[in-house]
């Protein structure tokens, strides 16, 4: 007699194919991630090997859908009838369980639901949609989102794959299954899959070379311009043109008239020196877009649909109404926001939050935040949502490689560096020659170190020639003079400002490459040291220039603070509440800006951006790409 048994539920945000998420037997395969790897091997491996799952439109539909027959029924579905006699099945069985197979085995029907089987023979698991019996014969009923296709089978190739997989579970359990049906939703009509020898052997070959992928533990490449692409809900994760178009990367010799193409002019100044240009153009990124291939399709969101929350008011409370994230403070409500627009949750200084809504912002893989009331970040409170071991493993073996390492750490650098420059040329005088020449002096030298202590030496010259150079376009007056850099405490409202804007950065860099599934602790520039994200840190060094200075630029020339804004106690400068709120609305009006990528060309948001190099990264480490891409404006 066979049970019911619901699947155990997988934590939000993790692939739950077939239960199979949850189970640690891997050498059986999920019928449901059958069904993907026939329709494409890469999505799959990224749902079930690296867990990587992501919700859109077409699978909240789905899940919809299915919220009836995701439902385990409470019937009792007997076993296969045995070839020997009745009295050898019953035997030691207890009276009232033999009873009650007897009723199971004579009921003319049966319909059950959420029936979740294995078969040891093929190496297949499966949760049944619908499992009908008649006497001995087995149907298995699986529901899909959508309409019967125009084509010959009614049904396409993963669909049928899945559900003969079904059937072969279901024949090694000992039932009759020569057949199953697909009921699809929007049509309502049901189409009957025959279980004939050549989709037999289809599946099963299927089963073996998906078997032989995870055994190579190496991610598939992704699809070529494949109308399937647009629709995937990982695609974002998966980043399939823009992973081809790097891995078909040209040299800038045979760059054409297509790099104006990829560079927007709202992004991009105008360039009125010709010397400058001229310094410029050696040091583009060797990773170009050929001549020949088609624009990379946008298949990106530009902003991702949540933001963070931010509560900094002394005193409040954060607590769950609903599906609804509140903020009080007293009696008053600070915020009242929907738990689907919120991407993480920031805490400052002395905020408590209920167990309730902690238990269900980390249930859906939404971070919490800890900074301390001066705005330094120190914590970071999530729930399991990331189980890629592999890309952890890969980012340790790399850490652990000198070389490797240094290639990184030398990418990260030399797109600061560019970024830098580029910054200070935006608002350029003659004054600012010197410092320009100087840095485009330093990003050669860059490119051709071969040891850490080389690479530190020439960032840090470069970070004191910029700093010179960005004290000067500041226009607040004397309250904001910069004399260096200095930190830990700052000592002047220009290093206040930028000490705040890098902390938030790191912050935001610390949620992705957790979400991507990288260990954030553990860098390739800076090396590791207790509390201190320094993975985050390295790739924050090219976005410093690009988010943190400009926002503090921003915030002092259009005057969005002021001296008052300000709070100087024992020669340590700190901001005060009303200072911190224009300096997080600042940056994150900036993390929403558009921008054009230099590489791609398509447009999105600098938070998008983030996720975008953290994932080439990871493609990086994985071996699919050679070289890492840094992010860098012309």
């Amino acid at each position: 007699m066979i049970a019911p048994v619901p699947p155990t539920p997988a934590p939000q945000g993790a692939a739950n194919p077939d239960g199979a998420a949850s189970s640690p037997d891997m050498d059986l395969i999920p019928v449901r991630m059958l069904n993907e790897f026939t329709y494409c091997p890469r999505l799959a491996y990224l749902e079930l090997v690296q867990g990587e799952f992501t919700d859109n439109l077409e699978t909240k539909q789905g899940t919809f859908g299915h919220r009836n027959v995701d439902r385990p029924s409470s019937a009792v579905v007997p076993a296969a009838k045995p070839a020997t006699s009745e009295a050898s099945v019953i035997d030691g069985t207890p009276p009232d369980r033999v009873e009650l197979m007897q009723k199971a085995i004579e009921s003319p029907s049966l319909h059950a639901r959420s029936l979740m089987l294995s078969s040891a023979t093929d190496g297949l698991i499966a949760k049944l949609d619908v499992l009908e019996l008649e006497g001995n014969v087995a149907t298995p009923v699986d529901y899909k989102r959508g309409s019967v296709p125009d084509i010959p089978e009614r049904a396409w190739e993963p669909e049928r794959v899945q559900l003969c997989a079904q059937g072969l579970i279901l024949r090694d359990a000992g039932y009759q299954c020569e057949q199953g049906e697909l009921y699809y939703i929007e049509s309502k009509r049901r189409v009957v899959i025959p279980f004939d020898e050549a989709l037999v052997n289809r599946t099963r070959q299927l089963a073996n070379e998906f078997r032989q992928v995870i055994a190579k533990s190496e991610l598939p490449p992704p699809l070529i311009d494949s109308p399937k692409c647009p629709r995937c809900s990982l695609v974002g994760i998966c980043l399939p043109d823009e992973t081809n178009l790097l891995i078909h990367a040209t040299t800038p010799d045979d760059r054409t008239a297509t790099e104006s193409q990829t560079e927007s002019a709202a992004d991009l100044e105008s360039e009125t020196d010709t010397n400058l240009e001229a310094l410029e153009r050696p040091f583009r990124s060797r990773l170009v877009p050929a001549p020949a291939k088609p624009a990379v399709r946008n298949l990106l969101p530009s902003r991702p649909e949540s933001l963070p929350f931010y509560v900094q008011e002394q005193g409040a409370y954060v607590g769950k109404d609903g599906d609804r994230l509140v903020a009080k403070y007293k009696d008053a409500k600070l915020a009242n926001t929907p738990l689907i627009d919120i991407s993480q949750v920031s805490l400052f200084g002395n905020v408590q939050m209920s167990a309730q809504a902690m238990r269900e912002v980390t249930s859906r893989g939404i971070p919490i935040c800890h900074f301390s009331y001066g705005g330094w970040f120190h914590a970071l409170t999530s729930g399991l949502i990331h189980k890629n071991v592999e890309l952890r493993q890969a980012q340790f073996a790399v850490a652990a490689d000198p070389l490797r390492s240094l290639s990184l750490a030398r990418a990260f650098i030399l797109a600061k560096m560019k970024n830098c420059r580029t910054l200070l040329r935006r608002h350029a005088t003659e004054e600012h020659r010197a410092e320009l020449d100087q840095l485009a002096d330093y990003s050669r030298k860059t490119e051709g170190v071969i040891s850490a202590e080389s690479l530190l030496g020439f960032e840090g010259m470069a970070a004191k020639l910029y700093f010179q150079g960005f004290a000067r376009l500041m226009k607040g007056g004397p309250a904001f003079d910069l004399n260096g850099r200095n930190r830990r405490p700052p000592t002047d409202p220009i290093n206040a400002l930028l000490s705040f804007v890098y902390s938030l950065l790191a912050k935001e860099l610390t949620v992705t490459l957790h979400a991507v599934g990288f260990d954030p602790m553990l860098g390739f520039f800076h090396r590791p040291r207790y509390g201190r994200p320094s993975l985050a840190l390295d790739l924050a060094e090219e976005f410093r220039p690009l988010i943190g200075d400009s926002v503090v630029l921003t915030l002092v020339n259009n005057s969005e603070v002021t001296a008052s804004d300000f709070v100087c106690r024992a020669g340590a400068v700190a901001l005060t509440d009303t200072g911190r709120k224009a300096v997080l609305t600042a940056f994150e009006r900036r993390l929403e800006t558009e921008i054009t990528h230099p590489l791609f060309g398509y447009r999105i948001s600098y938070r998008r951006v983030l996720e975008v190099q953290a994932r080439l990264l990871s493609r990086v480490l994985s071996g699919e790409l050679q070289e890492y891409p840094g992010f860098f404006t012309r």
